[in-house]
């Protein structure tokens, strides 16, 4: 790309769903730089790893830049055809229900509304739905229950306003870091605010927490609905808000009654004293929130979680008020936009009901639509067992990963492989996924579209482009209107720009609101090209008229009015042709000025039921017992701190993939003990559905009888890791999200006779291992390895380093003691190193890794590589501990030696733990480790 001039862009990063704002500098000759936006309300200038590696994984490598039709290339015509032809013929020969749409939290708001739009108001099915249905749609289900709406009610702000955080399934420290350090700077300044840590598992988030309750898989329902009776036997409730501003909170109490305290202690697995010390610090803190998110979620009671949660909060009037509230923060960095747009089979556009009759003729008007879907369509879990057993024959995949991030996942596979016609839209050329698709199509990625996403705490920010689209990819929403042009649905899906289809988006929240619905932007109905390219993170609702309805804040409202600006009035009952907004707003020049502050739902009622009053949901802990003889263990998945979804972006960015380089299970130093397993061992982990190999990480973090594994290790990075083939089909009754967190499993040690490791200059073409886990890093590749059976290790060795071009090779072996070193030079470059032995290889892999980039003229010093350790002037620094900038355990632990005591001397010896501050509680974690040895 040709540039001009150095320029920095404002544009949110595509993680999690924190959504914070970041500059994207791109210089003169081309090199991309990132940095936090200083003035965005989500971060404040904080980044996290992820987000401040950014610039590391927007290269060409791998990426799908032409579509293709069965691996041919081909033209965007004859692919967009073929896919609309196809999905035509379809409908018409099996009915609408025989297609299928399955999209992302990746997708931004507009692509998003398209694809909606299409499903549901042409093609008039429901079966379209998100990989968002797998961590958040018990939160939306828990929402829509109590409040009659999805509506997020508080704002981050009140995450720093609270006396008391309880945090219930998060490891904010790793998913959630923004988030977790504006909590932990809140609490250097006012250190008498409490933070309770609910989760089976010691996370990092523990490093702040006051109270660490490590409850039971699927406690929580029993935890809450204690809590609630508790508020109440000790005349701790909110008497005043129940009667004005709720219903059904007798029947709620009297079921949560039933269980006394020693109940719920044996339901919980936590000792009576410890759920008295929280339930009294909860009923006398009345500034209170309640985080949570996947350990919640991701359960097949997770409605119910949420519902317990919310009724606590109803009970004691801590809802809508500044330090308080449920706090559901999502995982996705467009969850929230997707459900905006009704994204999920369940839901139709802007909040509406696909229930409600009214709200079907409302959406179909508006968008003049000759059909709409009149009930709920497939969700997730069922939408890919349709697929399997043939009632889907056309299916579209968006901008995700299924083969890895659906549970049951071989049995997903499986099913898109059987599918008569798939079609994926993705970024990279090759993913467990894509490489069964009939159709690929190449989209754009991050730092080339142009849209906007929404975040957790209802926050509107603009995602825009940086770079040019490479080869011939294009926008997602682009890509679907094409196909819909192609359906005979053209004049709908005439949009020119991204910036239309937000202006649509926002009229059809105003049309025919009047506050009787949360989700409104109408303020941005009339928003031109020029005015959404400059349009600020706003929270909504954002309404462009007053309505003695409206919950939350008309802050929007306010400021278009000092402005001068005019409002939207009332819309006619049938809106003119798609896509003439301006005809329905005379809010030409919304406003483009951040709120300065919060907007919060409920603190004086208001709710969206038909009454407006809140429901308290009674909810029964239920036994979740799911382990057996067989399968002793409770399974829990998740992800970690440097790595997101299936690391199709992450994966690019060598220091990213230094922190935890290859697959993992954490098991209890008792269950490990009991059965045999040491410490790096690699292991079989095994369900009734599948089983993967993992390395060993033996923790008392983790709770006895458990065992954690993360979802992030795809087929593209590993040999026998995708863990989500292992989790049952499970989901929760109401909301249909998968229960990822409690799943019966066995783990034995694998009888390896062989480990290796190895690091490469390129990646190999294949890699003859049993278990093997491959990662960038700098100048090249680092693999480790484990075989069941021995080798001629020398052809293994030219088989990973591709020895067809010319160089030497310098050897050592062990035979009798079975450990064989080999390192590969081409002139003075080192291209390759393999280290074998019986045991774990004990090799500094940082060390090794320096080396790919290293001159090695001196061939003397070659030997230190095949020793596989560093020489006399040598650092090692050990396993990276701090992304940002490099730094190792051993590093920081010579630096505690040296007198640095605290998290912060390290910060200003070694600029550890200064950047974006995820890593500050493993900093911490190795003080005490060494203060604990000197004590000794």
């Amino acid at each position: 790309m040709e540039i001009d001039e150095a320029r920095e862009v404002r544009t949110t990063c595509p993680y999690c769903g924190v959504g914070c704002g970041v500059l994207a500098k791109v210089a003169a000759n081309g090199e991309i730089t990132v940095r936090g936006d200083p003035d965005h309300p989500a971060n404040f200038g904080r980044l996290c790893s992820k987000g401040s590696a950014l610039a590391e994984t927007i290269d060409l490598d791998g990426r799908l830049l032409y579509p293709q039709i069965h691996g041919r290339r081909t033209d965007w015509d004859e692919a967009l055809d073929l896919v609309a032809s196809t999905f035509s013929r379809t409908i018409a020969e099996h009915g609408p229900d025989a297609v299928a749409f399955y999209v992302s939290g990746q997708l931004l708001t507009e692509d998003y509304y398209v694809a909606n739009k299409l499903m549901k108001g042409f093609i008039g099915s429901a079966n379209i739905d998100t990989n968002s249905r797998l961590c958040m749609a018990s939160s939306v289900a828990g929402h829509r229950r109590a409040f009659g709406s999805d509506t997020v009610p508080g704002s981050y702000e009140d995450l720093e306003l609270a006396d008391l955080i309880v945090v219930v399934g998060s490891n904010l420290a790793w998913c959630h870091p923004v988030l977790y350090q504006r909590i932990a700077a809140a609490r250097e300044k006012r250190p008498d605010m409490k933070v309770v840590l609910v989760d089976p598992r010691r996370t990092m988030t523990s490093d702040i927490a006051d109270m660490h309750l490590a409850i039971a898989p699927d406690g929580d329902v029993a935890l809450f609905t204690g809590l609630l009776a508790y508020l109440g036997q000790h005349n701790t409730l909110d008497r005043t808000y129940i009667t004005a501003h709720t219903t059904g909170f007798g029947q709620a109490f009297f079921a949560a009654s039933a269980l006394d305290l020693a109940g719920v202690a044996a339901a919980t697995g936590l000792g009576e004293d410890e759920l008295v010390r929280f339930y009294s610090l909860f009923a006398a803190t009345a500034k209170t929130v309640t985080v949570y998110s996947q350990g919640v979620n991701q359960s097949s009671s997770g409605t119910d979680k949420v519902n317990a949660i919310i009724n606590c909060h109803l009970a004691t009037g801590r809802i809508g008020k500044p330090g308080t509230g449920p706090f559901s923060v999502t995982g996705q960095p467009n969850a929230m936009g997707g459900r905006e747009v009704g994204g999920l089979a369940n839901m139709l556009a802007a909040h509406m009901e696909i229930e409600n009759p009214e709200h079907r003729d409302r959406v179909q008007r508006f968008w003049s639509a000759p059909d709409i879907a009149e009930k709920p369509g497939l969700k997730a879990v069922e939408m890919f067992q349709a697929v399997a057993d043939g009632r889907i024959k056309a299916l579209w995949i968006v901008a995700t990963n299924p083969v890895d991030s659906m549970p049951d996942a071989d049995a997903v596979e499986a099913a898109i492989k059987a599918c008569p016609f798939v079609v994926v839209s993705d970024i990279l050329a090759k993913t467990d996924t894509v490489r069964h698709a009939h159709v690929r199509l190449p989209a754009a990625a991050w730092g080339e579209k142009d849209g906007t996403v929404t975040n957790s705490e209802r926050r509107i920010s603009r995602q825009r482009a940086f770079l040019a689209t490479p080869g011939e990819a294009r926008a997602d929403w682009w890509i679907i209107a094409e196909v819909a042009k192609r359906m005979g649905f053209g004049e709908a899906f005439s949009h020119p720009s991204p910036a239309d289809i937000f202006a649509e988006h926002a009229a059809l929240s105003a049309f025919e609101n009047d506050g009787i619905r949360d989700f409104d932007i109408g303020a941005y109905a009339g928003v031109d090209a020029e005015r959404y390219e400059e349009l600020a993170p706003f929270q909504w609702p954002a309404p462009a008229s007053p309505s003695p309805l409206r919950g939350g804040s008309a802050r929007a409202l306010s400021e278009a009015k000092q402005a001068g600006r005019g409002g939207v009035g009332d819309a006619p009952p049938t809106p003119p042709r798609l896509p003439r907004f301006a005809m329905q707003s005379s809010l030409a020049d919304p406003p483009l000025k951040g709120e300065g502050e919060s907007s919060r739902f409920f603190a004086n009622g208001g709710f969206y039921t038909p009454d407006r009053k809140a429901r308290f949901i009674v909810v029964r802990p239920t036994a979740q017992t799911r382990t057996s003889p067989d399968y002793p263990l409770v399974l829990n998945t998740g992800r970690v701190r440097d790595h997101w979804h299936t690391m199709t972006r992450t994966g690019k960015s060598p220091r990213l993939s230094q922190h935890l380089a290859e697959p993992f299970a954490e098991i209890h130093p008792a269950d490990a003990q009991h059965l045999g397993i040491g410490d790096a061992d690699i292991v079989r982990v095994s369900t009734e559905h599948g089983e993967v190999l993992l390395r060993a990480l033996v923790t008392a973090r983790q709770r006895p009888g458990s065992v954690f594994v993360p979802m992030h290790w795809t087929d593209q990075f590993s040999a026998r890791a995708r863990v989500d083939a292992l989790v049952a089909p499970i989901t929760d009754p109401i909301s249909g999200q998968p229960a990822s967190k409690n799943v019966a499993a066995r783990v034995e040690r694998f009888a390896a006779v062989a480990f290796g490791f190895a690091v490469l200059a390129e990646r190999p073409a294949s890699i003859d291992a049993d278990y093997w886990s491959l990662a960038r890093c700098a100048a090249g590749w680092r693999l480790e390895l484990a075989l069941e059976a021995d080798r001629d290790w020398p052809d293994f060795a030219a088989s990973l380093f591709g020895v067809d071009a010319p160089g030497e090779t310098l050897a050592y072996h062990d035979v009798a003691g079975g450990h064989y070193r080999f390192a590969r030079f081409a002139g003075s470059r080192l291209t390759g190193a393999l280290y074998l032995a019986p045991r774990p290889v004990a090799v500094s892999r940082g060390w090794a890794v320096e080396q790919l980039s290293a001159d090695h003229a001196d061939r003397r010093g070659r030997l230190a590589i095949v020793a596989g350790r560093p020489g006399g002037n040598s650092v090692d620094r050990g396993a990276v501990v701090c992304s940002c900038f490099g730094v190792g355990a051993n590093q920081i632990a010579e630096a505690v030696r040296g007198g640095c005591v605290s998290v912060e001397a390290i910060g200003a010896t070694l600029h550890a733990g200064t950047n974006c501050g995820s890593c500050r509680a493993e900093i911490r974690t190795i003080i005490e480790a060494r203060r604990l040895h000197a004590a000794e």
